[in-house]
């Protein structure tokens, strides 16, 4: 599809939740919107995409509670603002978005997160991602090192970029809008997803790329949504391994999980961007107590959230059952640089090669 398509359809798309409301207060019914709850509680897996989706239980905004009205109110403004915006083909950040509803009086939202959720509301409405709405994340994204050969589409025309020969030692920046992206080419015999900007540098130095021909992405801690967009495309596209290299800790296993599984405020996006077939390869909690990792103690807010792990659908697997009550035993976690006490070189030239062999992937 043409960027005049996707405009054209995202324009389209958004007038027609105002389209409905005009429809519904011309047949004498209160204007309402109907969107999945967004809990844990209501994700589901599909066995069909392999990925986690919100369920059946919805809630109804409805303009008949002050409450409900503003809302659709503000949602109105949004949808004007994005027409308009796609329509000069200009772009915004979610953050200058939440500073334009200034002066929007009533309208005005109160903080940045119910702009957020609101835009959250419209994907899931129109089924496209906000990207198509001409939205942008307000930080860099993150890069990508490795044997990989793509096109990038950008106002001054294609470039075509191996990710290896031509770039820095930072690597390829990832753009905010993948769609942009044609994966040409690579020499990969796996993908690693690593969480930390200390161990992606510490591969690039150890030419762990070169040696093992892999793609290394740098997720930035929590992945951004065009991170984990391409992590699926190029998987999909090559069928690659994705593997996920992060700290040993419950708000990083939530980094796998996001790549993996999918995050739950973006469940309906799955098909997008979750990595199915994403394997965690690290820091595991048999890690720390096998390697004798240098470690800290868990806190209470760690336990507590190794807790909620243990109820979240996600994490229903008898591996992450196992790891996850053997940490809270040991009451214990560690980071992904703990390796360095062994030597700079252990975890490229032991740790890693012994988990990639360990889950035949080499």
């Amino acid at each position: 599809m043409s960027k005049r398509e996707l405009d054209g359809q995202a324009k389209e798309k958004l007038v027609s939740i105002a389209r409905r409301w005009y429809e519904q207060m011309t047949e004498g019914v209160t204007p309402s919107i109907s969107l999945p709850s967004r809990t844990k509680r209501n994700i589901e897996y599909d066995d069909e995409t392999e990925v986690w989706k919100y369920g059946d239980r919805e809630s109804v905004r409805s303009a008949s509670t002050a409450k409900s009205a503003l809302h659709l109110l503000k949602m109105a403004y949004v949808i004007s603002f994005l027409k308009t915006q796609i329509h000069e083909n200009r772009s915004s950040t979610l953050r200058e978005l939440y500073y334009i509803s200034e002066s929007w009086k009533r309208a005005k939202f109160s903080a940045q997160d119910e702009s957020n959720f609101l835009i959250e509301d419209l994907e899931i409405l129109t089924d496209m991602q906000r990207e198509a709405f001409h939205l942008r994340p307000e930080d860099d994204g993150a890069t990508i090192f490795g044997p990989l050969q793509l096109k990038e589409l950008t106002r001054r025309g294609d470039r075509t970029i191996h990710c290896q020969e031509d770039v820095g030692e930072a690597g390829y920046q990832i753009p905010n809008n993948v769609e942009n992206i044609e994966l040409l080419d690579h020499d990969a015999k796996f993908i690693i997803a690593i969480e930390t900007g200390g161990m992606y540098a510490r591969l690039i130095e150890n030419g762990f790329d070169s040696e093992f021909n892999a793609i290394l992405v740098h997720l930035k801690g929590q992945p951004a949504r065009s991170t984990r967009r391409m992590l699926n495309r190029i998987n999909e596209r090559f069928e690659l391994p994705v593997l996920v290299f992060t700290d040993g800790d419950p708000w990083s296993y939530r980094i796998y999980a996001s790549v993996a599984y999918g995050a739950i405020k973006s469940a309906h996006m799955s098909e997008l961007l979750a990595t199915p077939k994403a394997q965690f390869i690290g820091v595991q909690p048999s890690d720390i107590r096998d390697y004798n990792l240098p470690s800290d103690r868990l806190t209470e807010r760690d336990v507590a959230a190794l807790e909620s792990e243990l109820t979240d659908p996600r994490f229903f697997t008898d591996y992450w059952k196992t790891q996850i009550n053997l940490q809270l035993k040991l009451n214990l976690k560690s980071e992904q640089q703990a390796f360095a006490a062994k030597g700079l070189d252990f975890v490229t030239r032991e740790y890693l090669p012994h988990r990639l062999s360990e889950m035949g992937v080499i």
